[in-house]
């Protein structure tokens, strides 16, 4: 043995001695922390980037160490040619950040180390995109660190190192151009004089080359004027200024060849904006504009040109005179830019309009003079198509004007719209507009068309709370929309300012419309404003903010009744287009004297019934002008209600019962807010809402039954007549409110310069004979029978109809005959066309009522979500809860629309969080304990009957519900000396139900868990029998026998698996266990266990999920009361539940992980028993050999393997060959899984390395020998 150690110790001394390992790079001089930063500054994140290039140079000043800065460097120069995009700008930032901190550094030997290490010259050619690039962030960095102009040689070589980089443009594009002018920007004058203008002269000398070179030139020339002067212009480029008649051609050629480069980026090159600047130095602005964009760009028909013209329009805006302004917003330009907007309709369509709003909205933040502003907000609006304007008429760009831009800006469209000036517009035709003018005439006059974009442009910025708006500007708009849309000027008067500007051209129907209906859309929005001049960020939150107010408190509805009070009252100077009866303005004149002693009221005593009447005279008052025929017996009924309530007010000492024949105020009320409901418009019903918020308290049992009448699904058919009525007022209604956003659309529609329209014209057409003929179809034994018969009989009156008698025929009709006979036919068809039409309209009839009654509905259902928010403790509330059922349950089974599906997800919403689940609910129902018990047992008995366990939910819930409203407010219990006292106080809060019949209710909720636990398809949902034992201590104790008989009596492993379930839950709880305290709680252990071993008896393994879940239920009930059990030490036997569950291992495996055989051990565990260690068997030597021959890698079939032909296999394989083909299956799919890394198997763990397969046995040696060697090796290891 020593002498083999002697020997071994010989042979290392002979080895050659290692070299002593150095550092080279420093690496293992840094610690952990240095290093990280450069990994952080790699990574794709932004944030983590930029903070690690602080901490860096924060790191490297604090420790002040000479060989970290020189490694930081090394490493960022290396990074510069990083593969990882991202992360090249973030080295060379670093680099530019180091470079800056530490001035000692010399930027000329960083700017060698650039270059040797990305040397274009001798890098490979697959590396040379990463090494330009190196070079060029290089140069960016140096640049960065604001050091360059220090060093004019180094700038030098930069610049020489840039034009170098101009060669790979495959690569870095124009990134070296915009580099070197990023440079120039920064180079001081001397330094470029001296040193750069020799190295540029060649690029300076072809600016009209490339755009690159050339917005190099005009980078100089604005950096550097003393020194490129004319002259010295002249001499570079034959003339001395850039924008000339000679040079046209050139620059528009640039320009074309910037445009195209920038088409994928959607961006303005910037040579265009820097010739643009140029121009306007050199004075030759309108030349530029003339003969380069207009006559050049402009009449290229390519995409790319025309959008750098209309984005050199947008950036131009801050850089142009006034007068220049109006020039160029007058010009080509702005015509093509509008004949853009309105022929790209399609989607996929590049639409420039948002990117001009984005430019025109940066010019009115950053411009602060006015005629400006207002300049270019006219040059927009003035651009029209046929008389309509372009911008949209909600642009929201007015909100950046100043407050006197903004008063010009109404005046003027108020002006626009008196008195059209249709000659200043820049008005535009598309191609197909001009060939339908040859063709025939306008259909619409350009006049109706601008109008038409006045009105909601002056509602729109009124609406916009963006814009810098005040109460005046506010009433101005209000008047003068409400003027136009309802009266007509006979004379001036100075008392009305609106009567001093008459109209030139007269309103037709149509706009008078659109007025109208912009004029209630303005007034809901006016009704929902805060006040102005007040910031939300100034206004406390704990305050209490009001809408639909002025300053000092008034409603903005009531100042427009002032003002057309005040109309009314100069018949001579205005009149009404409709002009209001006697009747009506009798109406009229009460309405005014009621809100004047409300108001004086409500100063005195304020009361919100009186602030909801002033509500309702208001807005029925000023919807006297839309629909005065309706409207003035709802004016006198209000009228009436609010004198009874004020006599209701007054006599309260005096109360009677009141009589069937005159109903209670509310009522009233209640029965006028339901008739405002049915009109289609958003301002009523946002009023009607507030009104019956006012009157919530007062509202009785009839008047909340009258709203439930309008839900209830079988009165639909009473409701279909006002439904027809209605219904074409909110055609109109919803053709006429989306003026605002379909007009363009419309108009654009019929403008828009394709073909696709001619297309669709005759789909139309087809599917309309395609519709007829279905029509014709749809007639089915009713046209085979009726309009048979009718044929036949114009055919004998014709004598047309052959017959076996005569033996006559159609042929012998002469041509008067026949031309009588053809004239019947075809009025028998004309007339049976008709028929089937008046179906077809008298289906669409059907569905518009259906649709109306539903929205209607829908409306209604706020006053039930109001009432419920207000009056939650009401005793009235419990009369909502079987109508909204129904409600549910009808919609449920009807049709599935969306507007049917909003009307049952609004219903459900209410019934489930605004009834079921209030904080608040009634507490006094002493005098109705019956009913309650009654629609208790009504509602339990419809839940078990519901087909859909959804609708079954609901009523389940109502069931709880109710339950929580007899037992109404638990007692609280104090605080006394005596614990035992506290104790039992505690267990009397338990048991307390108030008004509930305990007996009746467990009878009632036993039945609906019996019928849960027996019927195989029981819609009763498990879940809500938990929440009713978790939310009823008394009814869970009462209840809790049945569930645990249900542990085996359950028809299906889902029922038992929920009456473990139900038993857990139950117990679980604290206040259950007070209840069961003393011997109930062992006998109700005893018989669950009882349960639970008999349950669990008869399981045996199976893949079912129902069985595994009821196993899983069950032990887990099984763990709660073994623990319960043996920490009370209660005298319940668990010796049979013990034989039961370990004779489980018998029936079921569980070796594996999982819920199941979790639970399963951990319940044993309690018994003492803990979960075996299962070990793998080790196989003999010779069956393990075997096995391994005959082991194949993978599933790769016999056809395809590669078989050694050279090398013919023993006889003695073949015989195992032969007989181990099933085997070689079976194994090679339980193999066939497995990683490779897992088949490495080690000697000492007493597994055997699995064999290779046939095919490569020749190469190895045989396993004996292999495992002799392994051993030797570690042998020798070891010694």
């Amino acid at each position: 043995m020593d002498a083999v150690k002697q020997a071994k110790m010989g042979e290392i001394e002979k080895e050659p001695v290692r070299p002593k390992i150095t550092d080279v790079k420093g690496i293992l001089q840094q610690n952990r922390e240095f290093l990280d930063f450069f990994w952080d500054i790699a990574k794709p994140e932004q944030q983590i980037r930029l903070k690690a290039i602080e901490d860096l140079v924060q790191y490297l000043k604090l420790s002040e160490k000479p060989d970290e800065i020189t490694y930081s460097l090394k490493r960022l120069v290396d990074g510069l040619a990083h593969t990882r995009e991202v992360a090249r700008p973030g080295f060379s930032l670093a680099l530019g950040q180091v470079l800056g901190a530490f001035e000692e550094v010399p930027l000329r030997t960083t700017f060698d180390q650039i270059k040797l290490k990305h040397n274009l010259q001798t890098a490979k050619k697959k590396l040379i995109r990463s090494a330009a690039f190196g070079n060029l962030f290089g140069v960016l960095a140096l640049s960065q660190s604001n050091r360059l102009s220090k060093e004019p040689l180094v700038v030098l070589e930069c610049v020489q190192l840039l034009q170098s980089l101009s060669q790979h443009r495959e690569h870095l594009k124009d990134l070296p151009t915009k580099t070197m002018v990023d440079i120039l920007s920064e180079t001081p004058q001397e330094v470029f004089e001296e040193v750069l203008l020799g190295a540029l002269q060649g690029d300076l000398s072809s600016a009209f080359s490339t755009p690159e070179q050339l917005q190099l030139l005009l980078v100089a020339m604005q950096k550097f004027p003393e020194v490129l002067k004319p002259k010295k212009l002249k001499k570079l480029l034959g003339t001395s200024t850039i924008i000339t008649t000679a040079n046209i051609p050139k620059v528009t050629e640039v320009l074309r060849m910037a445009a195209r480069s920038m088409k994928k980026d959607h961006l303005l090159p910037g040579v265009a904006l820097d010739l643009l600047q140029v121009s306007l130095r050199e004075d030759n602005f309108e030349l530029f504009w003339e003969e380069i964009i207009i006559k050049g760009m402009l009449k290229d028909p390519q995409g790319h040109t025309q959008y750098l013209c209309y984005r050199l329009l947008g950036s131009a805006l801050p850089l142009l005179s006034l007068l220049q302004l109006k020039q160029v917003l007058s010009g080509e330009v702005m015509r093509h830019y509008g004949e853009h907007v309105v022929s790209v309709q399609l989607q996929d369509r590049f639409k420039f309009g948002p990117v001009m709003e984005t430019y025109v909205g940066d010019f009115f933040q950053a411009c602060d003079d006015s005629d400006k502003q207002l300049a270019v907000l006219l040059g927009f609006s003035l651009l029209t198509n046929q008389g309509y304007p372009v911008v949209p008429s909600g642009w929201r760009v007015v909100q950046y004007l100043q407050p006197p831009t903004l008063r010009s800006y109404i005046d003027w469209l108020k002006k626009m719209f008196l008195h059209p000036q249709l000659e200043t517009c820049l008005d535009f035709a598309t191609r197909k507009q001009k060939e339908n003018q040859e063709e025939q005439k306008q259909k619409e006059d350009p006049v109706i068309r601008l109008r038409k974009w006045i009105i909601p442009r002056l509602t729109s910025i009124i609406e916009n709370c963006q814009v810098k708006r005040d109460e005046e500007l506010v009433m101005d708009v209000a008047r003068f929309v409400f003027f136009h849309a309802f009266f007509n000027i006979k004379k001036a008067t100075p008392c009305i300012p609106e009567t001093q500007n008459p109209l030139s051209v007269p309103l037709d129907d149509k706009s008078r419309t659109i007025l109208v209906n912009s004029f209630f859309g303005l007034l809901q929005h006016m009704n929902n404003m805060s006040v102005l001049g007040e910031s939300p960020e100034g206004v406390d939150s704990s305050h209490k903010r009001f809408q639909g107010v002025t300053a000092d408190g008034t409603m903005w509805i009531y100042h427009i009744v002032q003002f057309a009070d005040a109309l009314l009252n100069q018949p001579k100077n205005v009149q009404s287009n409709q002009p209001f009866s006697p009747d009506q303005r009798e109406a009229w004149n009460s309405m005014i004297s009621s809100v004047a002693t409300l108001m004086k009221k409500a100063k005195k005593e304020p009361a919100p019934e009186t602030n909801a009447f002033q509500q309702l005279f208001l807005l029925v008052g000023i919807h006297l002008f839309k629909a005065p025929e309706d409207l003035v017996d709802l004016m006198k009924d209000l009228q009436n209600c609010m004198e009874k309530a004020q006599e209701k007010k007054v006599k309260k000492k005096k109360k009677k019962k009141q009589t069937e024949e005159e109903p209670h105020w509310a009522e009233v009320v209640v029965d006028i807010l339901l008739s405002l409901l049915a009109q289609p418009s958003r301002h009523i019903r946002q009023v009607c809402k507030t009104v019956f918020a006012h009157i919530c308290p007062h509202v009785t049992a009839r008047a909340l039954n009258a709203i439930l009448d309008v839900l209830d699904p079988h009165k639909d058919e009473e409701e279909s007549v006002i439904a027809v009525t209605d219904d074409k007022d909110k055609e109109d209604k919803t053709k006429k409110g989306k003026a605002k956003q379909e007009e363009e659309d419309q108009e654009e529609d019929q403008d828009e310069d394709m073909q696709e329209e001619d297309e669709s014209g005759s789909d139309d057409d087809s599917d309309e004979e395609a519709d007829e003929d279905l029509a014709m179809e749809e007639g089915g034994e009713e046209v085979d029978q009726n309009f048979r018969l009718e044929l036949m009989k114009v055919l004998q009156n014709q004598n047309a109809l052959a017959t076996e008698e005569d033996g006559s025929d159609a042929e012998d009709l002469d041509d008067e005959a026949m031309m009588k006979l053809d004239g019947s036919i075809a009025a028998l068809f004309l007339e049976q066309k008709k028929k089937i039409q008046a179906k077809k309209d008298e289906k669409v009839q059907m569905k518009k009522e259906t649709a109306l009654i539903r929205d209607f509905k829908i409306k209604v259902l706020d006053l039930i979500e109001v009432f419920l928010a207000k009056q939650a403790n009401s005793p009235l509330v419990l009369g909502l809860v079987e109508p909204l059922l129904t409600v549910i349950e009808t919609s449920m089974s009807s049709e599935s629309d969306q507007q049917e599906q909003d009307f049952l997800r609004r219903a459900a919403d209410i019934f489930r969080n605004q009834l079921c689940r209030a904080k608040l609910f009634c507490k006094t129902v002493a005098d109705r304990q019956a009913e309650l018990h009654d629609l208790l047992e009504r509602l339990m008995d419809k839940a078990q009957k519901q087909t859909d366990s959804s609708v079954s939910l609901y009523f389940f819930s109502a069931s709880v519900y109710l339950v929580k409203v007899l037992r109404g407010g638990v007692p609280v219990v104090e605080g006394k000396a005596d614990k035992k006292i506290i104790d039992a106080a505690a267990v009397e809060k338990l048991k307390f139900m108030g008004n509930v019949d305990v007996e009746r209710v467990t009878t009632i909720f036993k039945e609906a868990l019996c019928s849960f636990m027996t019927k195989r398809n029981s819609p009763l949902p498990g879940q809500m029998f938990t929440d009713l034992f978790t939310r009823f201590p008394v009814l869970c104790v009462n209840l809790l026998d049945t569930a645990v008989e249900n542990i085996t009596s359950g028809v299906r492993e889902h029922q038992q698996s929920q009456a473990c379930f139900m038993v857990l839950k139950g117990i679980q709880s604290r206040e259950v266990q007070q209840l069961l305290a003393g011997n109930a709680w062992v006998e109700m252990c005893t018989k669950a266990v009882d349960k639970l071993a008999s349950t669990l008896e008869p399981v045996v393994e199976s893949q079912k999920r129902v069985v595994q879940e009821k196993v899983v239920k069950a032990l887990e009930l099984c763990l709660f009361l073994v623990k319960n059990i043996q920490n009370q030490k209660l005298t319940v036997s668990l010796d049979r539940l013990q034989m039961v569950l370990e004779s489980m291992t018998k029936m079921m495996s569980f070796r594996n992980t999982g819920q199941l055989e979790d639970t399963y051990w951990t319940v044993m565990k309690q018994f003492g028993i803990l979960k075996p260690k299962f070990k793998q068997t080790k196989l003999p030597n010779d069956e393990h050999q075997q096995s391994a021959v005959k082991k194949t890698k993978g599933f790769l079939p016999e056809t395809k393997k590669r078989k050694n032909r050279k090398k013919q296999v023993p006889v003695s394989e073949k015989g195992v060959a032969n007989t181990t083909p099933s085997l070689d299956k079976s194994v090679g799919e339980g193999q066939g899984k497995k990683k490779k890394n897992k088949t490495k198997r080690k000697q000492s763990g007493g597994e055997v390395p699995l064999q290779p397969s046939p095919a490569k046995k020749a190469k190895t040696q045989p396993p004996g020998k292999g495992l002799q060697k392994k051993k030797s090796k570690k042998q020798g290891d070891g010694d």
